[in-house]
């Protein structure tokens, strides 16, 4: 629902989102008041020491406060629970109730000092315990003031400033007079988001250069993020919410087609020889993609035995035998790949761990067991590595022989044709294959630098006609469709189970903001008991909540209407939203240039249940799959795991040897090294 609006602005949290705090601090008070009226109790209200009488109605105010914002904290809980997301009328007297409890931070400042003031003058002579009670109710004020005050900078919103009134509540003539200043008002709005989404990016990346290039970058970002729910009047834990829905509905939808059973035959037995002999090339070039992480990579995957191998060589600087530029500390990340590699030093042509915005980390190498010069480029690992990854917009690459429209993501695009001069204006595959002339050329990369090998390919393909490239879990949102079918030919982009980068794209999130608003809209559970449903359902499994669907056939004209005279989910029209009844396919929404997955696409899904214990095995199976297999997102609890390079690495060795493999090790926790 719409942020609530309060002291004349509209925050970033609803009138629903005040019910965990509120039985937090409901909690904490209750305590609080017991252990005071014990204390009082106990002394029966006569104490022995200096400044009695002050103490006395220290206690007794303090019992009073606390009784009053126990009180407000019942009534705003109980009033915060009432109602849906897009029914808050039962919720009308939260703003109210919001002032009452402002106002009672009054009293209960003004006592945490008359209580500090009797501690530091008048606590001679009093019992030690009596003495630390007030001590730690002083304390205990003062922290929950100072949580108070960061909670309020936390949902304030720099666009927080009421809006006009709609032209929905207004008769057709005013309405007319009032488009005008309405578009005006729309048109300020999103230059002020801009701004403060810029404002946002420059402060969270204070310890970059503000260079030129990051300038734009920053900006560029900034319009993409700040557009995305622009037209929606959604608080994150609407978002919340609906994904906590949106994960259920797919995993009934994916129960009703796919049985829960444990499929009990070989993960080789459905594919043919030559996907076979495609994964065993996967399997290999995957080392090649992951070690050129470096260090961070090794050590997470390796965390008894990696820094031990490492220790004698970081700190050995090999800089004057091998062509290494920049960022080496130590020679970890250098000794870290040839670890994870199996080469010796004499098989590395060039190794960079230059990084800059669109600048990324690459090494060439001679693979001989393959027969083949390696281009591995590194994925995601330092924030500009995020700058290139965030800056989606669409670039022009024009290819010689590739009929249609040939654009692609451009922040990957300028890492490409970075890595491109190094390798060919500065001579690196030259002095590779005047070494190697008979081997073949293989680039590879892991998440930005699957995106990158790829647009690479890409690029040096008319140079080297037999380049194979792999790519792991490459984005979603890389190539046009021109592109795309050309390097067909010669990519494969390898996806692990419901990974979501591979789906990311401003199509496919557009098309999830829409099932978020249909989703949302229909549910008439209160929002705390759909947050509890969805934190209990990821944590330990159990049914998808049966949530009722009797609004499926709610229209975007409805949404737009008022929810019980207040603000509307939807504050404006979006181009990329259609009506919430149209097809699911984010191909309906036309407002952005559509972007594919490189070349033919394995995808590598678990045979058997989707939920297992940790100690469970698991198979895998492999295809091929198509583009369309990957045009919406998946919401699980496995979405960012399998895109972990160790967890696809693990996955591909598991299906060359035909072995099951453990899911624990990395592909069930939390711990992530930085991807995009």
């Amino acid at each position: 629902m719409p942020g609530v609006v309060v002291f004349g602005r509209r925050w970033g949290i609803a009138s629903d989102d005040l019910v965990f705090p509120g039985v937090f601090e409901l909690f904490v008070r209750v305590i609080w008041w017991i252990c005071t009226m014990v204390l009082f109790t106990y002394h029966k209200g006569h104490f022995d020491c200096n400044g009695r009488g002050f103490l006395h109605s220290y206690l007794v105010g303090l019992l009073v406060v606390l009784a009053l914002i126990i009180l407000s904290l019942c009534a705003t809980v109980y009033v915060s629970a009432q109602g849906t997301i897009t029914n808050p009328g039962p919720r009308r007297s939260i703003p109210a109730l919001v002032y009452l409890r402002a106002l009672l931070c009054i009293p209960e400042l003004v006592w945490a000092c008359l209580g500090a003031v009797w501690v530091s003058d008048d606590s001679k002579g009093c019992d030690p315990a009596t003495v630390g009670a007030v001590i730690t109710a002083v304390v205990a004020s003062w922290i929950i003031l100072l949580f108070t005050g960061l909670g309020v900078v936390f949902v304030f919103d720099p666009l927080g400033s009421p809006r006009p009134p709609r032209a929905a509540m207004e008769p057709l003539g005013a309405r007319d007079l009032q488009s005008n200043e309405s578009t005006q008002f729309l048109s300020t709005a999103r230059s002020l988001a801009v701004k403060v989404w810029e404002s946002r990016l420059r402060l969270l990346c204070c310890c970059l250069p503000q260079d030129e290039s990051h300038r734009a970058a920053f900006s560029s970002i900034s319009q993409l993020v700040s557009g995305f729910f622009s037209d929606t009047d959604l608080v994150p834990s609407d978002i919340a919410a609906g994904l906590a829905l949106l994960h259920q509905e797919q995993d009934k939808m994916e129960q009703s087609r796919d049985p829960d059973v444990v499929v009990d035959h070989s993960p080789s037995s459905p594919i043919g020889e030559d996907l076979e002999a495609e994964l065993g090339k996967a399997a290999h070039c995957m080392r090649f993609a992951a070690a050129a992480y470096g260090w961070p990579l090794y050590v997470y995957s390796n965390p008894f035995s990696g820094p031990c191998k490492l220790s004698g060589d970081c700190c050995r600087s090999r800089a004057a035998e091998y062509d290494i530029v920049g960022g080496d500390h130590l020679g970890c990340h250098f000794s870290s790949i040839l670890q994870s590699t199996g080469l010796q030093y004499r098989d590395f042509i060039h190794v960079s761990f230059h990084n800059q915005i669109y600048e990324i980390p690459f090494y060439v190498a001679l693979d001989h067991k393959r027969e083949a010069v390696l281009v591995a480029v590194r994925g995601t690992l330092s924030l500009r590595d995020v700058l290139t990854d965030l800056s989606a917009e669409c670039e022009n690459l024009p290819i010689e022989g590739v009929s249609g429209a040939c654009y692609a993501h451009k922040g990957m695009c300028q890492a490409a044709n970075y890595i491109y001069k190094k390798l060919v204006n500065d001579g690196i595959l030259n002095q590779a294959f005047s070494i190697a002339p008979e081997y073949k050329l293989v680039i590879t990369g892991h998440s930005l630098g699957a995106g990158t090998a790829s647009l690479l390919a890409i690029l040096l393909r008319n140079s080297f006609p037999t380049l194979q490239c792999y790519s792991f879990s490459p984005p979603g949102g890389l190539l046009s469709k021109a592109l795309a079918d050309y390097s067909k030919d010669f990519v494969v982009s390898v996806v692990l189970g419901k990974d979501l980068v591979p789906r990311l794209s401003i199509p496919n999130m557009e098309d999830l903001k829409r099932k978020i608003l249909k989703i949302v809209s229909n549910c008439n559970k209160p929002k705390y008991r759909i947050l509890l449903h969805g934190c209990w359902y990821e944590l330990f499994g159990g049914d998808p909540d049966d949530f009722p669907t009797e609004m499926d056939n709610r229209r975007e004209e409805e949404l737009s209407q008022p929810l019980l005279g207040e603000e509307s989910l939807m504050i404006r029209h979006s181009a990329s939203y259609q009506s919430l009844a149209s097809d699911d396919s984010p191909a309906r929404t036309a407002a952005h240039l559509p972007l594919f997955l490189p070349g033919r696409i394995l995808h590598i899904t678990e045979d058997g249940p989707s939920r297992r214990s940790c100690l469970s095995q698991v198979r895998y199976r492999a295809e091929w799959s198509t583009e369309m297999a990957f045009r919406s997102i998946l919401i699980s609890p496995r979405m960012l795991a399998d895109h972990m390079p160790d967890a696809v690495l693990h996955a591909l060795k598991s299906l060359s040897s035909d072995k099951p493999f453990s899911l624990c090790p990395s592909s069930l926790n939390g711990n992530q090294h930085n991807a995009i």
